[in-house]
């Protein structure tokens, strides 16, 4: 990772095609330096929708968010939950549900 030295801003990969060389830019200012070392790493992280709903851990109470009062948590037995769908080819359509009492997760695969 570098940085640019008088504002330690992050400077990032950027191509200057006119002299086909790699250069690190800054995106707050017009910092451009040649890179030293032509790789470019990219870090990719890929969550799954159960992961993401561990992220936020107010998710039951997201206004955004529809409502139902027909599921039953498995935990605590309670009747209201967000939910949200999510559709995978593996998987198809599955419906995730987040106890707004206890802030449970569980899941629903829809089935033909």
């Amino acid at each position: 990772m570098y940085s640019h030295t008088h504002s330690n801003n992050m400077l990032y990969p950027k191509a200057d095609k006119a002299n086909k060389t790699l250069l690190l830019a800054c995106r707050i200012c017009d910092h451009k330096e040649e890179a030293t070392n032509n790789c470019v790493y990219r870090n990719e992280i890929r969550h799954s929708v159960m992961e993401k709903t561990q992220i936020s851990q107010d998710i039951a109470s997201d206004p955004t968010l529809p409502r139902t009062k027909a599921a039953k948590c498995p935990s605590c037995g309670g009747r209201e939950a967000a939910f949200f769908q999510s559709m995978t080819a593996a998987n198809g359509m599955t419906l995730f549900y987040v106890c707004a009492s206890c802030g449970e997760r569980w899941t629903h695969h829809g089935g033909k």
